[in-house]
């Protein structure tokens, strides 16, 4: 089962993250963080995004805001490109960052349009 849910969350993250960032982060596994890519690939991508009850659109506008409130502005751009490939459109997800000024804080918000908005211009992600 273990491997199962290994090869479902790979495709998954590939499909959400692109085939550029996984194999990234493949190449950047060490000894050390080996255990803790498996983790995530099978809990994270095999697991909680291949459950059925929401869809990837939804999956991708709960992570912008999750990484907003946390303050975690180095994986939102990763996560604005997903939520791009996951079929969101700039302006929604301009919208998800407005909702995340009152419930999170302006300055959290601030710093996360910056962050979306050179990741939505960078044109290798096509924005």
């Amino acid at each position: 089962m273990s491997e199962e849910k290994h090869d479902r969350g790979m495709e998954i993250r590939r499909e959400v993250l692109g085939d550029e960032h996984v194999e990234a982060a493949i190449e950047r596994t060490t000894p050390f963080t080996a255990d803790f890519q498996d983790l995530i690939t099978r809990y994270a991508w095999g697991e909680i995004w291949a459950r059925p009850g929401l869809d990837r659109r939804t999956r991708s506008c709960m992570t912008l805001v999750a990484l907003v409130a946390l303050n975690r502005m180095d994986e939102l751009a990763m996560h604005v490109r997903a939520a791009r490939r996951n079929g969101l459109s700039p302006d929604e997800i301009k919208e998800v960052l407005l909702h995340c000024a009152v419930y999170c804080g302006v300055p959290a918000a601030n710093a996360a349009f910056a962050v979306a908005q050179r990741a939505l211009e960078d044109p290798a992600e096509g924005g």
